[in-house]
């Protein structure tokens, strides 16, 4: 094969991004997936989980299990047959003039990218530079009994077409929560154990907040505060696992979902080939690890979400082009999508003080709004996080309804350092969500000293 341009290493999110960039600049490129071309995201994570969420908040009206599930094998093409097709994913990249190599792939030295197909047989491609998006998998601690019990992750929980009669889920945060949501709506007896006193306890206060509400009311038994510290397996009444908590106390569930964060799966690449410790990777702030080899997706953070891992993709390949960009990672989205949905971007405002901001919060009651009310909310708020020195957003948090695309108004706000005065002169459709920063707006420029704006 003639020396290509890119040869990238994964074509999840990241992956895929980088490979349609480069192509769409009429560069040539090659691709190396050992699994499924589209990443996690089409068939175990973001589309099965939001598939399921919908069906879930209507089975109230009748929605059942068997529809939900029928429509989710739809979603990630795995309609008739156990194992998701990805040949669309292929088909796009191929089509836009890409090559795609199914097998493991390993460097073997700088531009050397050595692919091992199923078969055994090796082949081996040659690029001026080469793009790692290997993503990750899910955690799997180190707990007594845990292995016997052949516990879950969110493949299992987001693919299953038979519903456990219980199940104990580790971990609080999106993905525990979400999935929690699901299984508890459609009936199944559910419990989450996380070990922080609050749900989701990376983001805003008042976010977790609202999460142990949805989940309890969602039926949920809450186990806050404790870990798991060992497990029996089939133990438990039915033959269920018993969960036993680092408080003392136990929880029991036919199935027992992992959601403890992700690991990378950076051995045996052959970074080292590069000069490059896997136990010591740290990209240099342009995504790059070594002389043209650059960390996307997962692996590089600061964040691991898909609308990461595409922004990544792009920035990767207009860099090792020699465009003058960077990542800017102040503005990342974050969204949980139960009902109703929570969102944040930026800091809250106790970071944002322990990071030497001069930082104020304002905050509105969702439910006693003009929208709340039309929705009959029983709950949910908007916050803005203001900063005295700059006048300008670093930070909001959203829950509403609709607070996953609510939530962009502040995400530019902070991309696009948008002063104060500008936001408070906007013109919001009423009655909507976005409305309800009117009055934030109005009262931040009264407390900034200024000209107040009413809403």
């Amino acid at each position: 094969m003639e020396r290509l341009d890119f040869v990238v290493i994964g074509a999840g999110a990241a992956g895929e991004a980088a490979v349609h960039a480069a192509l769409e600049r009429g560069r040539t490129v090659a691709v190396v997936e050992r699994e499924l071309f589209g990443g996690s995201c089409p068939f175990w994570a973001c589309i099965p989980s939001k598939s399921l969420l919908h069906a879930a908040g209507e089975h109230r009206h009748g929605y059942t299990w068997q529809r939900a599930s029928d429509r989710r094998d739809y979603m990630i093409n795995r309609e008739h047959i156990d194992w998701p097709d990805d040949s669309g994913h292929v088909k796009a990249i191929e089509s836009a003039g890409g090559r795609t190599f199914r097998g493991v792939a390993r460097i073997a030295g700088p531009g050397q990218v050595e692919v091992r197909a199923g078969d055994g047989s090796v082949q081996r491609i040659e690029a001026r530079t080469i793009v790692v998006a290997t993503g990750s998998r899910p955690r799997i601690p180190d707990i007594e009994g845990l292995a016997d019990a052949e516990p879950w992750t969110n493949r299992e929980a987001t693919s299953t077409r038979e519903l456990p009669r219980s199940v104990v889920f580790l971990g609080g945060g999106a993905t525990g929560v979400e999935l929690a949501s699901v299984y508890a709506r459609f009936g199944v007896e559910t419990a989450l154990v996380h070990s922080h006193d609050r749900l989701l306890d990376k983001d805003h206060p008042r976010n977790g907040e609202a999460a142990a509400r949805i989940l309890k009311d969602d039926g949920v038994e809450l186990r806050l505060g404790a870990r798991a510290s060992r497990v029996r397996p089939r133990a438990g009444a039915g033959d269920a696992h018993v969960v036993e908590l680092s408080d003392g106390g136990y929880v029991e569930g036919e199935r027992i979902v992992v959601a403890l964060g992700r690991a990378f799966d950076l051995d045996g690449l052959g970074l080292e080939n590069v000069g490059v410790d896997p136990a010591r990777l740290k990209p240099d702030g342009r995504l790059r690890i070594a002389d043209d080899v650059y960390l996307i997706g997962d692996p590089a953070g600061p964040e691991l979400f898909t609308h990461v891992g595409y922004y990544q993709g792009g920035l990767a390949i207009r860099m090792a082009l020699g465009e003058d960009v960077a990542p800017d990672y102040r503005a990342i989205p974050r969204a949980v999508f139960v009902a109703p949905e929570i969102a944040s971007v930026g800091m809250d405002v106790e970071r944002a003080r322990a990071a030497g901001v001069d930082a104020f919060e304002l905050v509105a009651d969702f439910a006693t709004t003009a929208r709340g009310y039309e929705l009959e909310a029983k709950f949910g708020h908007l916050a803005i996080v203001v900063d005295r020195a700059s006048g300008q957003l670093v930070g909001a948090s959203i829950v509403a309804p609709d607070a996953s695309a609510a939530i962009h108004e502040p995400t530019l706000a902070i991309q696009a350092r948008i002063p104060m005065a500008t936001l408070a002169g906007m013109i919001h459709a009423f009655p909507s969500t976005s409305r309800v920063f009117d009055g934030l707006y109005a009262q931040a420029i009264g407390k900034l000293g200024g000209e107040r704006v009413t809403a």
